[in-house]
């Protein structure tokens, strides 16, 4: 598959964007969100629920610590958050796109050094490319499959050649880790484990662990892009603590303890009753918000369709209905939290309320008759009365259950043979919250005739059985961005129906999903790509896969004094929270 060739003239850019023109100049000081003058230095430790048996964060097997893989690896080009989605040059210098963005070329930074002093080279981008595009983490598979070549077409270009015509792939082609092959010669890639410690080209190096208890991260002095404009004002904590707590409790007790130095708080009505300890009135502890604009994402409990429960779209629908969510939201965050209502809500790219109209109306057409109720005509989940007997839904579900042959007998929820309808319920060890919302959720199914089983379970095995979707509902969260593209495939397209390890738990299968992604993936501009998202959107939430919770439209962090942050925030705001990017230590 690859070849040496001298192909044409190169025009290097700093940038690319997905539409229009990168927002920076190439002479940019700084990306707008970083602070180019914030001091280097300080220590800070961070809290995470469960273990870890891994240190490879880009296979399918084990379980490691999300930081890093991006503390202690970098890619060709960065992502700038204050921007849908738009890249500058990192470990490349340059990037050039044929007319039609048929191919991409990428120019190696002279300076480009892993953690262990030695260069970065063409070698080193390929064999990462090959080996994430076939045996790493499947999430790596689908943009590969769509590479006809990859050619050296200079001393330190590499030129990727696409096979299909899909705008975003030379965006993805620069977001991919880059790894140093030497490193794999003569182990297996595929294998997870701790012996074999990150050397990456990142700022972070790990300095010291112990399994399932923490990761230690140092910051490298010898960091080859310390100068870089993408790189000024951001990583400037020296050291990253992450520990390890077996129960989400543990952690909060852990961070009053003065034991971790920031918490991020998803809670409304703990939010403001946990945290009024001493040092928060002493002002030891600052309590931030930080605002963001990207889509809510899904986050609640979601039914797996491959089983025989969750195949009939109408008990999906009832399981809805008896999700009482004004009365957990009242219990669990004294009504302060607002519910995520579709896939990409609290965004442009959301569903708009009412019938489909315009270009999404035509986009959803030919779709007509396998559609759910509600894609074309509207819809909007079903709202309670806020009390605990929830009785219209409750009615309207035993209505739906009727319509697809189950009716109460004796007490019990039976199809005509005499079966109960029964299901389990899969949570992780440690996750009190959606426990304590589950406990509810099984006492209005209980009016309905329907006891499930909850069984909770340790990191390990819940990843294992998520893996190979054995489960029949559990809790689901995906992240959404502005800039939706072929990582949808990932989540909603037929193939994870059947392949382990995607992100389409829910098992669904839609041609209309998947022809509003190939939409996405199309559009020449931003209108026919808002238009497609939203048509997307409503195939997603009318499916009626997942029974939504909470969304966090504003991140809760509380931290110690020492840790600041910039004014300026990027539109992605809440990646100020989940990682100490461009946060600083002031004594």
């Amino acid at each position: 598959m690859f070849c040496s060739a001298g192909i044409g003239l190169a025009e290097p850019r700093h940038g690319i964007a997905m539409y229009g023109e990168p927002a920076l100049p190439p002479d940019f000081v700084s990306l707008p969100y970083a602070n180019p003058d914030a001091p280097k230095g300080g220590r800070i430790v961070v809290g995470e629920s469960g273990g870890f048996d891994s240190l490879n964060p880009f296979i399918l097997k084990g379980t490691v610590p999300w930081q890093l893989q991006f503390l202690t690896y970098e890619s060709l080009m960065g992502r700038s958050w204050d921007e849908p989605f738009t890249l500058y040059g990192l470990l490349a210098e340059s990037v050039e796109t044929g007319p039609n963005r048929e191919w991409v070329e990428f120019t190696l930074r002279k300076e480009a050094r892993f953690s262990d002093g030695n260069p970065v080279t063409l070698d080193d981008v390929i064999w990462s490319y090959e080996t994430l595009g076939t045996v790493g983490h499947p999430r790596y598979h689908g943009a590969w499959a769509k590479v006809a070549s990859t050619e050296v077409v200079g001393e330190r270009t590499v030129r990727f050649t696409f096979n299909v015509e899909d705008r975003e792939l030379a965006l993805l082609m620069g977001l991919r880790p880059i790894l140093k092959k030497s490193q794999w010669d003569g182990l297996d890639f595929t294998q997870s484990g701790l012996e074999n410690i990150p050397i990456g080209t990142a700022p972070y190096v790990v300095e010291e662990f112990e399994a399932g208890r923490f990761v230690k991260l140092r910051r490298s002095p010898d960091y080859w892009g310390r100068d870089l404009p993408f790189r000024r004002g951001t990583n400037n904590i020296d050291e990253i603590r992450i520990d390890f707590y077996t129960d989400a409790s543990l952690l909060l007790q852990a961070f009053k303890g003065g034991e971790l130095s920031l918490k991020r708080e998803f809670n409304a009505s703990d939010w403001e009753t946990q945290y009024d300890f001493p040092e928060v009135q002493s002002g030891d502890i600052v309590k931030s918000i930080v605002p963001h604009q990207r889509p809510s994402g899904i986050t609640g409990f979601v039914m797996n369709t491959r089983q025989d429960q969750f195949k009939d779209w109408r008990v999906r629908d009832a399981m809805i209905h008896v999700f009482n969510f004004e009365f957990i939201n009242a219990t669990k965050t004294n009504g302060q939290q607002p519910r995520i209502t579709s896939y990409f809500s609290n965004s442009v790219l959301g569903m708009r309320d009412g019938p489909a109209e315009g270009r999404v109306a035509e986009l959803l057409a030919p779709f007509r008759d396998e559609l759910l109720p509600g894609a074309l005509e509207g819809y909007s989940l079903p709202v309670s009365d806020g009390t605990e007997r929830n009785r219209k839904n409750l009615r309207a579900a035993l209505r739906l259950m009727e319509q697809a042959g189950w009716t109460v007998q004796e007490g019990v929820m039976k199809n005509a043979q005499g079966q109960p309808f029964t299901f389990e319920i899969l949570l992780k060890q440690g996750s009190a919250e959606n426990q304590s919302i589950i406990n509810i959720y099984t006492q209005s199914l209980q009016r309905l005739g329907v006891t499930p089983t909850v069984t909770v379970i340790d990191s390990a095995q819940y990843q294992e059985r998520t893996t190979t979707y054995d489960f029949d509902m559990t809790y689901y969260r995906r992240g959404l961005s502005l800039s939706p593209g072929n990582e949808q495939r990932l989540y909603w397209s037929s193939e994870g129906a059947t392949e382990p390890g995607s992100r389409n738990w829910m098992g669904m299968e839609s041609p209309a999903a998947e022809a509003m992604i190939d939409a996405i993936l199309q559009s020449e501009n931003r209108d026919e790509f808002v238009a497609a998202t939203r048509a997307l959107d409503r195939v997603l939430t009318t499916g009626r896969y997942v029974i939504p919770i909470y969304q966090w439209n504003i991140s809760r962090i509380a931290h110690v004094r020492q840790l600041q942050y910039p004014e300026t925030l990027p539109m992605y705001g809440d990646w100020v929270g989940f990682l100490p990017d461009v946060w600083w230590w002031k004594e």
